[in-house]
């Protein structure tokens, strides 16, 4: 993970308070550090009005065109993040006048001045063992991912409670916690956005603190249920967050909106806007009518692109919305993909237990390698997905438009290693094991146009293992399940231009972890 950014926060004062009690006496290390947004100088517009089933085109711009290099992400991340704001949650406001705090072996304290006003909250710390100054994840409300593994793993637990920022059981019109203290009782910002408000606090605190304590460079978020939905707010919209973890987040977390009313059993729309003022008030406008959203879920899990992001959802109970949340999942994975960085996003429901935010084996060796990865900077395990066959969405049924290959520069930069191929005839398909378990795999199959003619479709035959059955396929409609079996496009991915590709990836099982053969594509 690469920062680049000062070490400042912009309109930011923060003044270092005395008090602190640092444990170690290690002079800290001069690290280069991320902004919170760094596309707050990006201008926003006003989208046109949509009712589209579809989910929205990450891609392309408000005002219709389509990015082209990865350097156009970051205003069109700040459009997704405007719109995410004005629609579903509210506004976040930018960095306050005045940050001070103290950071020590056992706690935070937060001191915020914006406006003219000012509020206080804290939070504790539980460093591990050995010499720092450590990594950290910030546990929300205590439920999240599992601490014992997170200490283990060399990283401090951060427990914040949220409440403190941002109060449940009040009304829209009387909000209550720090954050309301400083912009109002009657704010149309939600808690989640209240809550990820505290989170980023937290980090600016880190900051000024020196780094004897914890690192400034290195900070993770997690939560468990409705403390999902806020580490998945808070880890959107701070881009300073290196490792987003949201667990069973349900509806206002990870699932796409738009997918909720159409799944037995998941918290409905107007339930989730209704049982806390979790979303932002101008949300409720969208409850009967999704469709009418410039933005969707899908939207805020690529704002953390290409930042690690770990989510974890539990398929066992059906309030929660996992199939909604694998198309989410599996369309935001597209934006990391684009940008080159498709192994930084993993999702896993595959889960036995369905106990509801239970500590689960399946999880625990993939959380170790996401701290080592992210946080400590000492590992390089790539993303896998692992959806539950009994919540397994199709972003085919949901999307309408192709993922670009975008150039690594600006519009007039040569081109690269990572840029599209240049031009020969017809069409290739490469594969690559992206995760293996006892008895199954996944594989990513990349299909590229090699001609110098744009094509209309394409086929891919592929042999798989000796007793290999194929489970689940996504981006492609396949015909046959074992043995050789031949993937066609989805109606969103059939067309490539000259040098363009696609993906389309397959969960596999009973039969091996050796991955496919014998690939041999055909245009169309």
């Amino acid at each position: 993970m690469v920062f680049v950014a000062l070490a400042s926060l912009a309109a930011t004062t923060l003044t270092p308070q005395a008090g602190a009690a640092p444990v170690r006496s290690q002079a800290p290390t001069q690290v280069v550090l991320a902004d919170e947004d760094e596309g707050a100088d990006c201008a926003v517009g006003t989208p046109p009005a949509t009712s589209s089933a579809r989910l929205p085109d990450p891609f392309t711009r408000i005002d219709g065109t389509r990015i082209t290099s990865r350097s156009d992400w970051r205003c069109r991340r700040a459009e997704i993040k405007e719109l995410a704001e004005r629609s579903i949650y509210g506004q976040k406001p930018p960095p306050p006048q005045s940050v001070t705090g103290t950071v020590s072996s056992t706690g935070i304290t937060v001191n915020v001045s914006d406006q003219g006003r000012s509020a206080s909250f804290s939070a504790s710390v539980s460093l591990p063992s050995g010499s720092g100054p450590f990594p950290a994840v910030v546990v929300l409300g205590g439920f999240g991912a599992d601490t014992t593994t997170i200490r283990n793993s060399g990283a401090a637990v951060i427990n914040f409670d949220p409440l403190s920022v941002g109060r449940e059981g009040t009304p829209r019109n009387n909000k209550q916690g720090a954050f309301y203290s400083i912009y109002g009782s009657s704010s149309g910002t939600g808690l989640l956005a209240a809550w990820a408000w505290g989170v980023s606090r937290i980090i600016d605190v880190i900051e000024q603190s020196g780094g004897t304590v914890l690192r400034a460079d290195a900070t993770g978020v997690t939560g468990c249920s409705r403390y999902g939905k806020g580490a998945f707010a808070a880890g959107a919209f701070d881009q300073r967050i290196a490792l987003t973890m949201p667990i069973e987040s349900g509806t206002a977390g990870a699932p796409i909106l738009r997918g909720i009313p159409g799944e037995s059993g998941s918290q409905p729309l107007s339930s989730a806007y209704g049982e806390q003022p979790w979303l932002g008030d101008a949300f409720g406008s969208y409850t009967s009518n999704p469709a009418s959203l410039p933005v969707d879920m899908h939207e805020v899990v690529a704002m953390i692109a290409p930042r690690g992001l770990f989510i974890m959802e539990n398929p066992h109970i059906d309030w929660l919305g996992a199939r909604s949340g694998s198309v989410a999942a599996l369309g935001g994975a597209e934006v990391y993909k684009a940008l080159g960085e498709g192994d930084n996003i993993t999702y896993w429901s595959d889960i036995q237990d369905g106990n509801h935010c239970a500590v689960r084996n399946e999880w625990r060796t993939p959380l170790q390698q996401h701290i080592q990865k992210f946080l400590l900077q000492t590992g390089d395990q790539p993303g896998v997905f692992r959806v539950s066959p009994n919540k397994s969405g199709n972003l085919a049924e949901w999307r309408d438009w192709q993922t670009p290959a975008l150039t690594t520069g600006g519009p007039q930069d040569p081109p690269d290693d990572d840029d599209p191929p240049p031009a020969s005839d017809g069409c290739r398909a490469a594969s690559r094991v992206v995760s293996s378990w006892n008895g199954g795999f996944q594989a990513e199959v990349t299909v590229t146009n090699d001609g110098s003619a744009a094509i209309g479709g394409w086929t891919v035959q592929l042999v798989l293992p000796s007793g290999a059955t194929v489970n689940s396929l996504w981006n492609g409609e396949r015909t046959g399940s074992s043995g050789t079996i031949s993937v066609r496009p989805s109606p969103h991915n059939a067309s490539l231009p000259a040098g363009g590709s696609t993906t389309f990836g397959l969960v596999a099982g009973g039969g091996g972890t050796s991955g496919l053969s014998g690939l041999a594509c055909t245009p169309a």
